[in-house]
């Protein structure tokens, strides 16, 4: 049931990263990088759940929990950036 359900996220994450690279304007880029953000915090998770239940030895998971959390960050930034040069979002983030 959780290989399934990181399985999904994961996948998500790159079907709409890739959604995302072909945005059609940048409001559209936003929303889809926000799923993005979403769906990798999403991963992340799964990944936590596996750690504390005994699933797999936390050593395993070290490398891929790291890459993981790099991910969000980078995905959440982008959508920050992308927030604030997009002259018609709602959303402003300070500088």
């Amino acid at each position: 049931m959780i290989a399934r359900q990181v399985l999904r996220s994961a996948t998500s994450v790159g079907a709409n990263y890739r959604a995302a690279c072909r945005a059609r304007s940048k409001a559209d880029f936003v929303s889809k990088i926000t799923i993005v953000e979403e769906e990798a915090d999403e991963s992340l998770y799964w990944l936590e759940i596996i750690k504390d239940s005994g699933l797999i030895k936390p050593e395993r998971l070290q490398e891929i929990m790291k890459e993981a959390d790099e991910l969000v960050a980078i995905f959440t930034s982008s959508g920050k950036t992308a927030k604030q040069n997009n002259p018609k979002s709602t959303i402003r983030n300070p500088k």
